[in-house]
């Protein structure tokens, strides 16, 4: 008879991309791990997976398996869930992906309390700037900053996300203030990578306009821009929950040229078709009523 503990390590191994790290998100050993795929295979009667020293691959078995496998594993998480919530608890299993600066600047001291409130919910918080896809990669949901376009997700906006042009006074004093968007083609700019491209996006009078300034730094990590903006090498275009203490420190300076960039905001985004859980939409609602509208973070 198929068990269900198979099943599961045969789901979280896919989607961790190795025994090893399926092991940990499951908190068994890789003899268990390991152990309950060879039991799975030998109950389908298949090879599930490719396994060699450098890397480990889904068959073409394994892959037609997977689809059904996941939803019968999310469907038993759910039912686990809602038996908990029938009870008034909210419990169980949940995985998140978010932007690292954000995270431990917001996210997290948001989330402190609320997980302290309701100690049943086993929440995994992962931190990491790069975007990542929360069906394959298996994530419950995750929390962006941007703009809203992907169609494959259903997105709950948590809080406006305004960006702001910034530079230390000495940049500004060595290099002058711009005053209007045509004046910042002479500047150094710091640049985030994971958006793709170097250049600062304004909503003008006539559409969108796109400056590209002088590259003097590309990053993949926001409080590195940040600080790069403090040490004085060039104007970043920072969203506010990063660059508003620093704002009201004095340490950078808003820098105005007329227009705004394009509107933004911080949600959280979970697959299309799949059900959210009830911790789940509760999380997402404490995180807006921590955020605030406006949020707290402006300057």
């Amino acid at each position: 008879m198929m068990k269900i503990e198979g099943i599961a390590a045969f789901v979280a191994v896919a989607e961790a991309g190795s025994i090893s790290e399926a092991a940990r998100r499951l908190r068994l050993s890789k003899s268990v791990v390991s152990e309950r795929l060879a039991e799975m295979e030998r109950t389908l009667g298949a090879t599930l997976l490719h396994r060699t020293t450098r890397k480990l691959t889904l068959t073409e078995d394994g892959i037609a398996f997977l689809e059904r496998a996941t939803r019968i594993v999310r469907e038993i998480e759910d039912a686990a869930s809602d038996m908990a919530e029938r009870r008034g608890t909210l419990a169980g299993p949940l995985r998140i992906a978010a932007p690292v600066t954000f995270g431990r600047m917001h996210l997290g001291p948001a989330l402190y309390p609320f997980l302290a409130e309701h100690p049943d919910i086993e929440l995994s918080l992962d931190l990491d700037d790069r975007r990542v896809d929360p069906a394959s990669d298996g994530y419950d949901a995750i929390v962006r900053h941007g703009a809203i376009a992907d169609s494959r997700l259903v997105a709950w906006k948590l809080a406006k996300s305004r960006r702001v042009l910034t530079a230390s006074p000495d940049y500004l004093a060595r290099n002058g203030t711009p005053r209007s968007l045509a004046e910042l083609d002479g500047h150094r700019g710091i640049f985030y990578t994971n958006r793709g491209v170097a250049d600062w996006r304004f909503q003008g009078p006539d559409g969108p306009v796109l400056i590209r300034a002088r590259l003097g730094l590309r990053v993949n990590n926001g409080d590195m821009i940040r600080d790069a903006a403090l040490a004085g090498l060039g104007i970043a275009l920072l969203p506010a929950f990063i660059a508003g203490p620093a704002i009201s420190a004095g340490l950078l300076t808003a820098i105005d040229v007329g227009f705004h960039p394009d509107d933004e905001f911080i949600y959280m985004a979970h697959p299309e078709g799949r059900h959210p859980s009830a911790k789940l939409r509760a999380i997402a609602d404490h995180l807006k009523k921590a955020f605030g509208d406006p949020p707290y973070w402006e300057p």
